[in-house]
């Protein structure tokens, strides 16, 4: 959903807009003392626009492309488990990366398009919780997955000799449980002080997604310590997943470039271009939503997260699929597969019809 480490956005947002450190100097609007504050229950998201005939618009056109991403990702993972070419860690990997694409957009899409459709935007507090933790984890654990996919890529061309005894099954299994779980804990530490703070006063999100920063800012005690737990998991997870990706590409340069033959490295680049493309896409998005000059709640940057949160994920599967000659050649033998099945299918068809006009014919 290339992920898209919604963390990592929260960091460049505190960053940009000084919310990480501002609360150690700004006013405490604790419930301290007033008794007349009422906890909130429910938030009210804005969405993208608040005019009905542009989300009626809108409605259409971000349903096909939600049901567009289900429908990619999820062949592309059928399209893996039955072809017995790509069980390789590699495609292992990549049908991780597509479930994890599915659950992301599965956690913002609907809801979005269901406020297309409504005229009070309003959402409880534990749904919007709920959805801050689904959609962080899978935006964690696809930050984590995308590093073990550098690194996968690293083995095969740094060292191809040793890269099924490195490899193995267990170990890749091991791999992307360590995605998940470091995504899973990663985002439960951050929800749970986040949303454990007191909300008393103002509950407008100016986003069409429960997103930390603007939550945060609806406080009425000091979030300092949520936006530490925030800023640190960012480092470790968000930064620490793209270092890695770094150093393990800067190892796969170095490994191309002793490669003598043009051949031979330009073989070897094209077996991690898919996953270049896709973390550049990723990273250099959420850079662009969070590293730009304006604020955080302006059409621009609404529009730029729309593209980073629905297009990245139906974006994925298409980037992987249009550069891979295995994948390529899979569908072809699917989609042969399916041709002669159903060519069979119509001789039967049609053999039936001709017997039951002649016994007509005999009949009459």
């Amino acid at each position: 959903m290339f992920l898209i480490d919604k963390t990592l956005r929260i960091l460049f947002a505190g960053l940009h807009h000084g919310e990480l450190f501002q609360s150690q100097v700004a006013p405490n609007r604790s419930m301290e003392g007033d008794g007349n504050h009422t906890s909130v229950d429910m938030f009210i998201l804005l969405g993208l626009s608040d005019e009905k005939e542009l989300q009626l618009i809108l409605f259409p056109v971000f349903l096909g492309i939600y049901i567009v991403t289900l429908m990619w990702n999820l062949g592309l993972i059928i399209l893996i488990r039955i072809n017995s070419n790509l069980q390789t860690p590699m495609y292992l990997f990549l049908s991780s990366l597509s479930f994890i694409d599915i659950c992301y957009s599965s956690s913002i899409s609907p809801r979005m398009l269901s406020d297309f459709l409504r005229d009070e935007k309003t959402i409880s507090f534990f749904a919007c919780a709920t959805q801050y933790f689904a959609a962080d984890w899978m935006g964690l654990a696809e930050c984590c997955l995308l590093a073990t996919m550098a690194y996968d890529r690293y083995v095969a061309i740094g060292s191809p000799l040793q890269y099924s005894a490195i490899m193995v099954p267990g170990r890749c299994w091991k791999l992307i449980a360590v995605a998940y779980g470091s995504g899973f804990l990663s985002s439960l530490v951050q929800t749970v002080p986040c949303f454990h703070l007191s909300y008393c006063g103002p509950n407008i999100i100016q986003h069409f997604v429960c997103d930390i920063p603007q939550i945060v800012s609806l406080s009425c005690s000091n979030p300092f310590i949520c936006q530490m737990i925030v800023f640190l998991v960012a480092i470790f997870v968000g930064l620490g997943s793209l270092l890695v990706i770094l150093l393990s590409y800067g190892f796969i340069a170095a490994s191309i470039l002793t490669i003598s033959s043009v051949k031979g490295s330009a073989k070897a680049f094209n077996t991690c271009a898919s996953h270049l493309a896709a973390v550049t896409l990723s990273y250099g998005t959420a850079l662009s939503v969070y590293v730009h000059p304006g604020s955080s709640q302006s059409m621009k940057h609404k529009v730029l997260s729309v593209f980073y949160v629905i297009f990245v994920p139906m974006l994925n599967p298409l980037i992987y699929s249009l550069r891979n000659k295995d994948i390529k050649e899979a569908l072809k033998r699917l989609i042969k597969r399916w041709h002669i099945y159903l060519s069979k299918n119509n001789i039967c068809t049609a053999f039936i019809i001709t017997m039951r006009k002649i016994d007509v014919r005999i009949y009459k």
